[in-house]
């Protein structure tokens, strides 16, 4: 029963989060009627409405920064448990994203100007992929993990003129060049 109970613990966060982000009014998923495992294009209303998508890989980087958070701030606790802790923070934040003051701040301040918030779906499918980036990060040790972060920003800055360090910057401090460059992606 020891070795289950962190999971279960994960499956009731994942469950409580689901819960709690329909009542706020999310949408299960995609109100186009289907349900894509990738959706791909950053710039279509499908983005953040399937299960993963490219911004995905910013909550792939919150799992690795989550790993070394609780490495140093509780490293008693068993990495399973941890595991657990990411899992949790994740879906505080997924619920805080998608509040209707932060899905209007994205609108108002950064890439995503149509963004309506995310589905169901596609909060659970960030959660999940935080956790794996935690996994990950946890097995590769802080150096590797370090230069797969910088590597996964520079590819997202790229790709999507997005990643999780300009999300941050402009969702508290907007920079209008950045705002504009990123407008030019698309």
């Amino acid at each position: 029963m020891r070795r289950i109970l962190p999971w279960l613990a994960i499956v009731v966060v994942l469950a409580g989060t689901a819960l709690v982000l329909r009542i706020q009014g999310r949408l299960w998923w995609c109100s186009c009627h289907y349900l894509l495992l990738w959706s791909g294009d950053p710039w279509s209303s499908d983005n953040s409405q399937h299960l993963l998508d490219p911004y995905s890989f910013t909550h792939v980087l919150h799992g690795f920064l989550l790993c070394g958070l609780l490495a140093l701030i509780a490293p008693r606790l068993s990495a399973v448990w941890q595991l657990w802790l990411a899992v949790s923070i994740e879906a505080v934040w997924e619920v805080i994203e998608n509040s209707e003051f932060v899905i209007r701040r994205y609108r108002e301040q950064t890439a995503a100007l149509g963004y309506h918030g995310d589905t169901v779906v596609n909060s659970l499918g960030d959660i999940l992929v935080c956790g794996v980036g935690f996994v990950l990060a946890h097995r590769l040790g802080f150096r590797r993990t370090f230069a797969l972060f910088v590597l996964t920003e520079v590819f997202l800055a790229f790709w999507i003129r997005d990643n999780l360090t300009l999300n941050v910057l402009m969702l508290i401090h907007p920079i209008e060049a950045v705002k504009e460059w990123q407008a030019a992606g698309h």
